[in-house]
């Protein structure tokens, strides 16, 4: 079990950074994810957007102004260009980040609704699974993406974005569902985040087989 994790790990890693690198790029070229006809999406990168776009900007502006420090500091040509390096990395990475939060939003489906956050969370909830949704902002306890909590309804499954959620899928039974390191245990709600709560809440009460409470 202590071997397998740490690969299991990376495994995970390597999927993060090629769906990020892959969002980049089709970002850029402004080829989304292709949707079936009458497919909704729903976004949920406005709440960390700023905070993205703040440190872009920052680190655009961080690199040529260490680069010319380095230049005028250090002795030895290669380590200046392997910091540069670097930062043009961490630099793309950020960008790639916006990328794949941006290209993979929520998406209400003719068969359900998919879930996103990134490149790296998307599983699929069928309607006939919904029991009722409603609109509720709530803080989280850690910035983690996804979350798992238990109380008195049961089993909660929390994805969220900047440490929050807004709206609340209650299911009619125990559903599994599939994440980066495998099936989720059998959850009773899912909770997730989108910028406009009551809008995608109107369009999954569309579907839901008896009137929502």
């Amino acid at each position: 079990m202590r071997e397998r994790r740490p690969i299991a790990l990376l495994r995970l890693a390597v999927a993060y950074e090629i769906g990020m690198w892959r969002s980049l790029y089709r970002w850029l070229l402004r080829r989304p994810p292709t949707r079936e006809p009458g497919a909704e999406a729903f976004g949920y990168v406005g709440v960390v957007q700023p905070i993205l776009l703040a440190f872009i900007v920052l680190s655009a502006i961080e690199i040529p102004i260490f680069d010319l420090i380095l230049r005028h500091t250090l002795p030895w040509p290669s380590v200046r260009k392997v910091v540069l390096a670097l930062g043009v990395w961490g630099l793309l990475w950020m960008v790639g980040l916006l990328a794949s939060l941006r290209i993979h939003p929520h998406v209400a489906e003719a068969a359900g609704l998919r879930v996103r956050n990134g490149s790296s969370v998307e599983f699929h909830v069928p309607w006939a699974a919904v029991a009722s949704v409603g609109g509720r902002y709530r803080s989280l306890t850690s910035g983690r993406s996804v979350q798992v909590e238990n109380d008195e309804s049961g089993t909660i499954l929390n994805v969220g974005v900047g440490r929050q959620t807004s709206v609340d899928l209650v299911l009619r039974e125990p559903f599994s569902v599939r994440l980066p390191n495998g099936p989720s245990e059998p959850v009773t709600q899912i909770r997730l985040y989108a910028d406009d709560p009551s809008a995608l809440v109107a369009r999954v009460r569309q579907h839901l087989p008896t009137p929502a409470c």
